[in-house]
């Protein structure tokens, strides 16, 4: 296994984990507001859109480079 290879599988490790760890952080926000349904949704949507894109990245680079 190369440098390359172990960061590259680090990175995603590693960010997966925080993106977990963001999506408890959200939960508990829209627990701790009470926002209800529709506030949790518009909560997990908007600020979810960021993992959508890292996510997007990932699939855009693997098909681009095959």
């Amino acid at each position: 296994m190369s440098i390359a290879e172990f960061e590259e599988i680090s990175l995603i490790v590693c960010v997966g984990g925080l993106i977990l760890f963001m999506l408890f952080i959200l939960y508990k926000l829209a627990e701790e507001s009470k926002a209800g349904k529709y506030g949790t949704f518009v909560i997990f949507f908007s600020l979810g859109l960021g993992f959508v894109g890292f996510a997007a990245k990932s699939v855009i680079k693997m098909f681009l480079e095959s």
